[in-house]
């Protein structure tokens, strides 16, 4: 499983859809792609909202965000993200 950050921005309608079942409809999406989520936040600023999920790969990535984006009338960003362990590792073992 890959991790992506999935940044969104509410339109108009997409704020006078707010409700806990529209949250349980995109974790049940992402269950659909073979994924989970593992956080949700709001946020203050350039965007709104923030997901937190791994899917099996890239393509089911833009599935998530273009199918998201269809259901919740919320506009997503989706990239692709690893653990600052990882990085690290992969630093090193460029002699970095």
């Amino acid at each position: 499983m890959t991790t992506f950050v999935m940044v969104g921005k509410y339109t108009i309608q997409a704020m006078e859809e707010v409700s806990s079942e529209r949250t349980k409809s995109v974790e049940n999406y992402i269950k659909t792609l073979g994924g989970k989520i593992k956080d949700i936040y709001v946020l203050l600023g350039e965007y709104d909202l923030v997901l937190i999920v791994e899917l099996p790969s890239e393509e089911k990535a833009i599935q998530a965000s273009l199918g998201l984006s269809k259901i919740t009338n919320i506009n997503f960003t989706t990239y692709p993200a690893i653990s600052a362990e990882n990085f690290d590792q992969m630093a090193h073992g460029l002699g970095i």
